[in-house]
């Protein structure tokens, strides 16, 4: 999932649910709920710049509330979340909302003119988008931080490292130990796993026999962090495989699925195409624990093989333990190959593969739990899905924090101060980007992935001590960014850093 686009397919899952969650209170709310003196000429969600912002009142909804909500406090009373990213917000049509979360509520905005104001408890930045040099500074110490990607490693390698990951209070990443985990945005439900196979295994042989590969490789974003296609490359050594795509193409896709939207969307002829064959290889972009995307669930919903590498951790999340084939299990592509070859030829062999169709078969109580108890939905109306789970997550920790604060003034000798709260490593921590066969050392100076993945990840590890030692200077310019990393620089190469 490289780019803020390869976010569509899951966020447009869950697209319907949020219009059906906001759209009646919407069609219905009064323009004349704020003073006159408080509406935006332009906008009436707009907000006002602070010297107006601490007397008006917030347009609310009545959707939703959770069923241990009893926060009565009028808008002005509520605490604000500010969404930084600026092309993602979770409500429309204005730039301003009132949400009731399960146990608090609270206002959000995507408006910036909020940040420096004393009710903004928590700034909301979307991963892939974050720069350090555009955080928000001087960091107020009244406001925590909140994180939420969901996205590749390779959008954002900042987020690796310690002192990029620490600067969050609360997480929602792919990563199970987070604290909002999206381990399995990929994966829709547990019905989705149990589809019928879409091309029997008999269609299957006799189109092998007809010529068709018994392996399939289909990418077109070629330069990536986990080096796919250097295996896959050596790969194509030991065994036939059909390549569509741009990267190592040996074979043109049918004229009507050239678009690559199809597959993005799921297109039903693409589905049909793609599952005619056995076996797929589903390389991720970045390698990092519990990240897992369509690569691997769509084989899986259509009856085929994924042959993956991505997630360190894929195992704990299979239906059982025949359902994918790990390529790190294996010492070198060519005995890879070997085993390919071995269930191409043996039907009760690959059968074994499929059998988690039958829902007796799947045996994995650790994914089987995880679909059943988690909070927000894809496609599912009866739940949030994971933007505005986040956001309310957020809200109900914020109002707690705000109490605890205000119980503890109210009586230091008998209360404790909240526990500061701040993610580590395991939140999000992905590897240094290896090459995808072969040894670093063996690489030629000049390959093109050798002279990318390996340093964008030490420079961001530069740009994330940076932002820390902004922060700890209670600096204000976020371009002084670069004067902090030189400096640093400098400390090191003399011993002092």
């Amino acid at each position: 999932m490289a780019g803020r686009g390869r976010m569509v397919p899951c966020a447009c899952l869950g697209l319907f649910g949020v219009l059906c969650w906001v759209w009646v209170s919407f069609a219905s709310f009064p323009d004349d709920q704020l003073p006159l003196e408080a509406l935006d000429a332009v906008d009436r969600a707009a907000f006002q710049p602070q010297s107006a912002l601490s007397e008006m009142e917030f347009s609310s909804i009545s959707s939703y509330r959770g069923p241990g909500n009893r926060d009565r406090r009028i808008n002005k009373e509520l605490p604000i979340l500010l969404w930084w990213s600026g092309g993602l917000f979770p409500h429309f049509p204005g730039d301003s909302e009132r949400i009731d979360c399960a146990t608090s509520s609270c206002l959000v905005t995507s408006n910036r003119k909020v940040q420096m104001y004393k009710r903004t408890a928590s700034i909301i930045f979307y991963g892939t988008d974050f720069r350090a040099y555009e955080a928000p500074l001087p960091r107020l110490r009244h406001q925590t931080w909140a994180l939420f990607h969901e996205e590749s490693p390779m959008n954002n390698y900042f987020l690796s490292h310690g002192p990029g990951i620490r600067l969050f209070n609360y997480t929602a990443t792919f990563r199970r130990e987070s604290d909002y985990p999206l381990t399995l945005q990929w994966l829709p439900s547990l019905d989705y796993l149990l589809q019928p196979v879409a091309v029997p295994l008999g269609e299957k042989n006799r189109l092998r026999r007809g010529g068709l590969a018994p392996v399939l490789y289909m990418q077109s974003h070629c330069d990536v962090p986990s080096d796919r296609n250097r295996y896959v490359q050596e790969l194509m050594k030991y065994i036939q495989v059909d390549s569509y795509g741009k990267c190592l193409n040996n074979k043109p896709l049918p004229e009507n699925l050239e678009d690559t939207a199809t597959a993005t969307g799921e297109e039903s002829s693409f589905m049909n195409f793609v599952a005619r064959y056995k076996f797929h290889l589903a390389l991720e972009n970045g390698l990092c624990p519990d990240y897992m995307t369509e690569k691997l669930w769509r084989p899986l919903h259509q009856g085929c093989v994924p042959v993956y590498r991505g997630s360190s951790s894929v195992a704990d999340w299979m239906p059982n333990d025949h359902s994918a084939i790990i390529i790190d299990h294996f010492p070198s592509p060519k005995s890879l190959a070997e085993f390919l070859k071995r269930l191409d030829e043996s039907d009760d062999e690959y059968a074994r593969y499929l059998e988690f169709k039958k829902p007796s078969r799947i045996t994995n109580t650790r994914l089987l739990e995880a679909l059943e108890t988690r909070e927000w939905g894809v496609n599912d109306m009866s739940k949030p899905n994971y933007l505005n789970g986040f956001e309310c997550y957020v809200c109900d920790q914020e109002n707690a924090r705000l109490a605890a604060e205000r119980t503890y003034r109210k009586a230091p000798n008998k209360n404790q101060p909240p526990k500061p709260k701040m993610a580590n490593n395991s939140h999000m921590g992905c590897p240094l980007p290896g090459p995808g066969y072969g040894h670093v050392t063996d690489l030629p100076a000049d390959d093109g992935w050798l002279q990318i993945w390996p340093q964008d990840y030490w420079q961001s590890l530069d740009q994330a001590e940076g932002l820390e030692s902004l922060i700890r200077h209670n600096e204000s310019d976020p371009s002084l960014l670069w004067k902090h990393i030189q400096n640093m620089a400098v400390s090191r190469a003399r011993g002092k850093h």
